[in-house]
């Protein structure tokens, strides 16, 4: 994929599918960038305005376009949806989402049967769920961004906390992205050393409620944002653009990504995070964790909840 070119569609060319755009055209990962758009002003105003940046990057062909513009995509993004407004859960936006996947995901599949559909809008995992029947594609061919951005934020919090390199702190969130979402402490790292070992050589000597603060950090952090500024956008945008970029490369990297459980930790039938490897064919293959007794029920209780969420949309009766 990566040596003959790569096509990039953006179905929702808002501030999540802008922001993503935008980290696309300085990466140089894709040679063409098709942003569709319910609202076309829109879309052909951020296609000029990246356009207008392609001298400063590598070369790029980015155009707003219709959703049979989308031929021969090697990846679809789709952002397209309502916005989570202040006070509002992921799981709020399920209904409306839905029936905006109804429309878009058919005239996707249509145009690039053959694209590997990664999926942005929330609630991502159910949203996720509803793309993969929608489409009819293989499980692998059908991502959601998931906990990775949680993921990213749980490593933020844990190296500002340790006053260390985030590069050097590993730790996964896994489970649904939103309420239920299971903070891995078991496994979580500085480097190399798990914080069974790493705490003790630490003259901070922090008391037990110091991880509850970091995970209310974590969890809690897109509400912050949106009741701060409206919308979080620009950090999904990079997680987006992470995950695209394992791909096109084949990276075969290491991502907590939304995806088609079976039989995971007694997990079936649910999209939900867990440490995934992915490369040129998407989601390649999930990676079997140990976690603690406590974590492994509250993952079982996440996978109720999606669970739940799923049946509510009724799209397995379509």
């Amino acid at each position: 994929m990566y040596q003959k070119g790569v096509k990039i569609g953006i179905v929702g060319a808002g501030l999540v599918g802008s922001s993503f755009a935008y980290a696309l055209t300085i990466t140089g990962l894709a040679t063409d960038i098709v942003l569709v758009d319910i609202n076309k002003d829109l879309a052909v105003g951020q296609a000029m305005d990246l356009s207008h940046g392609v001298p400063f990057t590598r070369d790029v062909e980015v155009i707003a376009g219709s959703y049979e513009d989308l031929v021969e995509s090697d990846i679809v993004v789709v952002t397209a949806g309502a916005a989570q407004k202040p006070g509002e859960t992921r799981l709020d936006l399920l209904k409306r989402n839905v029936e905006i996947f109804r429309s878009v995901v058919p005239q996707i599949t249509a145009a690039a049967p053959h694209c590997i559909l990664l999926i942005v809008t929330n609630p991502v995992d159910v949203m996720t769920y509803v793309a993969l029947k929608l489409s009819g594609f293989e499980k692998n061919r059908v991502i959601g961004t998931g906990t990775l951005l949680d993921s990213a934020r749980f490593k933020y919090q844990l190296s500002r906390h340790c006053e260390v390199d985030p590069r050097n702190v590993h730790a996964y969130v896994i489970g649904e992205h939103g309420d239920s979402e299971v903070a891995v402490w078991s496994l979580a790292n500085v480097a190399g050393m798990r914080l069974t070992e790493y705490c003790p050589t630490c003259p901070r000597a922090c008391p037990a409620h110091v991880r509850e603060a970091i995970f209310d950090e974590v969890k809690n952090a897109a509400y912050r944002v949106i009741e701060k500024k409206g919308a979080t956008h620009w950090a999904i945008g990079l997680a987006t653009e992470a995950i695209v970029k394992a791909i096109v490369r084949d990276e075969r990297s290491v991502m907590t990504v939304s995806t088609l459980l079976e039989d995971y930790l007694g997990v079936s039938g649910v999209c939900l995070s867990v440490p995934t490897i992915v490369g040129r064919d998407g989601a390649i293959r999930t990676l079997d964790i140990t976690l603690s007794p406590s974590e492994k029920e509250q993952f079982l209780a996440s996978a109720r909840v999606i669970a739940q969420a799923q049946e509510a949309c009724h799209i397995d009766s379509d």
